[in-house]
């Protein structure tokens, strides 16, 4: 396999120089049980050597012998830290590495990890990285896919590709890569949050002419939530505006510091337009998978992940697969999430009849009785009888959650009792602020909250509303999200309430800040909150003597006459306040449900436009 040429390290990788063995070593290794030093996954060159006792001077330069130049401020991984210790016959450990170990079984595992627990070493054997395309949406991700679809998919088929199943194989030498076709991170992140991690790699496509964007960033954040390996393409290199360096600064100003700047990201130029740079990409992601030791043991029952569901003319329910661990084969006898049923017939991503798929290979099966829902997990088993049985446990665990609150959510309030029992180490934020100005002193502030044992970690931070993709980030991560002057877009409450997502909005940094300090100290009493109980479209808009009535469609929900009601004009709250007067006809009302029409007018507010959105909502202790 070609290798990009010096290349010394991957994203995450420890110099590849061994250090060399040394007279005395052996009173050394005595030594080093007794003089051991816990540090974090990550840290600058300063602390570390503070850490090991020794001057920034003597650091560097051990650093400088394996051929890293990093400055004093600058952050090393654990691994590389591990070696420069180990120069000076001290050994490192990771921060709460015990503890992290418990976390590890106490929360729930993503597939991938349930596969390498399950298996035997010995058993595992390389598999094709499994790779998604994330970033801005006009940054070239669909060029990009398109164009390493065009050059390798179709290579040596005369029909070339038949039909798009929502991901596909290349070829580079001896090896395969898959890609999935994922509309974002919004979609990358809903799989995690239903336990189904199917990406191995994550390549982030930044424009060269245009540089890091809000939504770079928030794909960033997601993909780094997931601890996913990241390589950046370099987009549109070939445009005359193009300013690469610009774009490296942004990018290690995020973390992300090209292996070029002496950091250990891949940044690899493109143009997925000319098809400039494709191979040296291609090359680096196989790079990144051998460093990773991607694996599965193929001759294992197969399991995997729904890509997608669908019910097709003359075919009934149809569904995309990846196939994770083992090998599966047609006839064999599978259950998806809720749906169970045999393999009738499978296609790979050609629409080739074929009739078995190994790991990482996506396929298109047809013999399920109902369709999956994208992020199920689905598995064979020994016979029809045992997958129908499977699908009807996980019906009724389902039914069984969606009568009670998500017990696997976090709110504020719950913190403390959480640590206390072992369960929670971290304090997982999103932040959501007005302006850029508002949001670094609010992170700030509470990373100084941060006690030895239980830490403050921000996933997330952006201006604007709360959104559907911070929900799904912190379903996923079981985090908090915290608002401070902004509102939260209404399918954002919705999908919040459904799943015991806690969601807190501040217009007072100081109350921000208290609520989370008393939290980390086990103090924060139940808050009143807002639970949003439907929403109604404006209609019409009616004169009257003393004000003026909205004619509106309850559109979700019930709009009760004792309720709040928020006024929202193109997603931006322009009025808050109480109902005056609800009718249905000529007739007061104490509620309106969905799908019906009522006439609503508002205390102090007669500024309505047809298509504002009432939201009704209540407040609630707890």
């Amino acid at each position: 396999m070609a290798r990009a040429k010096g290349r010394t390290k991957a994203r995450g990788s420890a110099p590849v120089r061994e250090p060399s063995p040394r007279p005395g070593e052996s009173a050394v290794a005595e030594q080093k049980e007794s003089n051991v030093v816990e540090i974090p996954s990550k840290i600058t060159v300063r602390d570390l050597a503070e850490k090991l006792g020794k001057s920034p001077v003597e650091v560097i330069k051990v650093l400088m012998s394996f051929g890293v130049m990093a400055p004093i401020t600058q952050e090393i991984d654990f691994d590389t830290a591990s070696i420069v210790a180990e120069e000076f016959g001290i050994e490192l450990q990771p921060e709460g590495s015990s503890e992290k170990e418990e976390e590890q079984e106490e929360s729930v595992l993503t597939l991938r990890q349930k596969i390498l627990k399950m298996e035997k070493e010995e058993n595992l054997k390389p598999r094709p990285p499994v790779v998604a395309v994330l970033g801005h949406v006009d940054h070239g991700k669909t060029t990009l896919l398109d164009a390493i679809r065009n050059t390798r998919v179709a290579e040596k088929e005369a029909g070339g590709i038949t039909q798009h199943i929502g991901a596909y194989q290349v070829r580079v030498g001896d090896h395969k890569i898959t890609f999935l076709d994922t509309p974002g991170h919004a979609a990358f992140t809903a799989m995690r949050a239903r336990g189904a991690q199917a990406t191995d790699i994550a390549i982030i496509v930044v424009a060269a002419d245009d540089g890091v964007m809000p939504q770079t960033k928030e794909a960033i954040n997601h993909v780094r939530a997931a601890q996913v390996p990241i390589i950046v393409a370099l987009n549109k290199i070939d445009k005359p505006e193009a300013n690469p360096d610009r774009v490296k600064q942004q990018l290690a100003d995020l973390g992300l510091v090209p292996e070029d700047w002496g950091g250990d990201t891949i940044v690899v130029p493109i143009s997925a337009k000319k098809r400039i740079g494709l191979d040296e990409l291609l090359e680096n992601i196989l790079l990144v998978a051998e460093v990773h030791g991607i694996k599965a043991n193929p001759k294992a029952r197969a399991m995997g992940t729904v890509l997608e569901g669908m019910v097709e003319k003359g075919r009934g329910p149809v569904a995309t697969l990846l196939v994770q661990n083992g090998t599966l084969h047609v006839g064999d006898f599978i259950v998806a999430g809720e749906a169970a049923g045999r393999v009738r017939a499978m296609f790979d991503d050609r629409g080739k009849p074929i009739k078995k798929a190994r790991p990482s290979q996506p396929v298109q099966v047809m013999g399920l009785s109902e369709v999956p829902t994208a992020g199920d997990i689905f598995e064979a088993v020994e016979s029809l009888e045992k997958a129908r049985e499977i699908a009807r446990k996980r019906k009724e665990a389902r039914l069984a959650r969606e009568a009670q609150p998500d017990q696997g959510s976090l709110s504020l309030e719950e913190l403390y009792e959480r640590f206390r029992e072992g369960s929670v180490k971290e304090l997982r934020l999103i932040i959501r602020a007005d302006v850029q100005g508002s949001i670094d002193p609010i992170i700030d502030s509470l990373k100084e909250l941060s006690s030895g044992d239980l830490k403050i970690r921000v996933l997330h931070a952006e201006t604007g509303n709360v959104t559907e993709s911070d929900v799904m980030l912190a379903m996923a991560s079981k985090a908090i999200i915290i608002g401070f002057n902004v509102g939260v877009d209404p399918a954002a409450r919705k999908l919040a309430d459904k799943n015991g997502v806690d969601i807190r909005l501040y217009d007072v940094i100081y109350k921000l800040v208290e609520d989370v300090d008393k939290a980390l100290k086990g103090m924060l009493e139940p808050e009143e909150r807002e639970v949003v109980i439907g929403h109604a479209r404006v209609q019409a808009v009616f004169k009257l003597r003393q004000g003026t009535a909205a004619g509106c469609l309850v559109t979700d929900g019930v709009i009760r006459r004792n309720a709040n009601i928020r006024v929202l004009r193109n997603g931006e709250e322009i009025f808050s306040g109480k109902i005056s007067s609800l009718k249905r006809f000529k007739e007061n009302v104490n509620e309106v449900k969905n799908g019906f029409e009522c006439g609503v007018t508002l205390e102090g507010f007669n500024d309505f436009q047809e298509g504002d959105i009432l939201e009704a909502f209540q407040i609630e202790k707890g």
